[in-house]
């Protein structure tokens, strides 16, 4: 996700913030080669490792930056960067008060104004927003926040498409629209993945070839906790009940809650298996050579007929996860259907309200639907 800058900043106290860990990492790396000095040498900047292993140590480290942001450089100036901290977050360490105690003073050092040949740049990935001393920060600081985009938010495709492009044009990789939406899908806006993958299939195609379609996407890009997602969305669509009960025990015993895998993977595929089986009825439309040929087909719908359908941030139809519905919809009946997002409704109040085995309940409400 791109930074968002604050205004009305010190000049010379940054922070690089934000739960997206490898966007975060790679900014401030760049900021911290814009800060430091060219003529200062080996004296022109001090890196402090913030990651600390306890609360005595996050303490120590913190009063070594206040130390260091005190002492002038010696020629021309110096930059002190405190990385990768983790005294910030709601934790054992950030919640010890050591650390608070130390965080105040490092506050009070920043509020009293920095020597103007000395720049603090702060990292952290892990940030509880509550704390005084994140807000006191983020009044003084240059702020870029990175925040990991949440697959759980309807239309975090449509972000995470906009990231995939743009990084793979820095590599000069042209994804094809399938492979475009495939390699999102998979990598679930993770910044951190899709750089990995995408350097993968630098690699892999070489510098004669910088086309990449949709089968070297499957062959070589592996599933990020949002694409075992998609995968079970893609079962239950596929009415594979084998498939959907092993993604539903891979996720649980990952840490996934059973109402998040409710409302995240069961009630969406549910819903747009609906919405698609709907519009084929009433339209009388063909299911689609691909998932990805479904916009155009829909396209030729008077607008009152798609007008219920999910949106983008741009006003248009999200197909992202209607394509894929509109591919298996012939495996199901409405009235199926119909039931089954009944049947998600009843599970998301036991959920919440009953006393049955969580697991029990999902997996009860995925077999009603599945059977044959």
């Amino acid at each position: 996700m791109a930074a968002k800058p604050k205004t009305e900043s010190s000049k010379n106290v940054t922070a690089v913030i934000g739960s997206d860990e490898g966007a975060v990492k790679a900014a401030a790396r760049e900021i911290a080669e814009r800060l430091t000095p060219p003529d200062a040498g080996e004296f022109g900047v001090e890196v402090i490792d913030g990651a600390a292993d306890n609360a005595a140590t996050a303490a120590a480290r913190i009063h070594e930056t206040i130390g260091a942001l005190q002492t002038l450089p010696f020629f021309g100036g110096k930059l002190v960067w405190l990385k990768s901290a983790n005294c910030l977050a709601d934790s054992p360490i950030g919640r010890a008060n050591g650390v608070l105690e130390a965080l105040e003073s490092l506050l009070a050092v920043l509020q009293a104004g920095l020597s103007p040949d000395v720049q603090f740049l702060l990292s952290a990935t892990e940030t509880d927003k509550r704390r005084t001393f994140y807000k006191g920060l983020t009044k003084l600081a240059a702020t870029h926040v990175f925040d990991r985009l949440d697959s759980t938010r309807s239309g975090w495709e449509e972000e995470a498409a906009v990231l995939v492009e743009q990084r793979a044009r820095t590599r000069n990789l042209d994804l094809t629209g399938e492979a475009s939406e495939l390699f999102t899908l998979l990598t679930g806006g993770d910044t951190r993945q899709i750089d990995n993958e995408l350097e993968k299939l630098d690699l892999y195609l070489g510098p004669d070839q910088r086309r990449v379609d949709a089968a070297t996407v499957r062959r070589m890009v592996p599933m990020s906790r949002a694409g075992v997602i998609f995968e079970l969305g893609n079962a239950i669509s596929r009415r594979d009940l084998d498939g959907a009960l092993g993604l539903i025990d891979q996720l649980l015993y990952q840490g996934e809650s059973a109402i998040g895998l409710l409302l995240v993977a069961l009630v969406p595929t549910v819903r747009n298996l609906l919405l698609v089986k709907d519009l084929q009825q009433r339209h009388r439309l063909n299911r689609p050579a691909s998932p990805f040929a479904f916009g155009q087909i829909i396209s030729r719908l008077p607008e009152e007929a798609t007008a219920h359908l999910p949106r983008k941030k741009d006003g248009t139809v999200n197909t992202f996860g209607l394509g894929f519905a509109a591919a298996e919809t012939h495996r199901y009946h409405l009235d199926e259907l119909r039931d089954g997002l009944a049947a998600c409704l009843r599970a998301n109040v036991q959920l919440v309200t009953g006393q049955l085995e969580p697991r029990l309940v999902l997996e009860r409400a995925v077999i009603g639907l599945l059977k044959s």
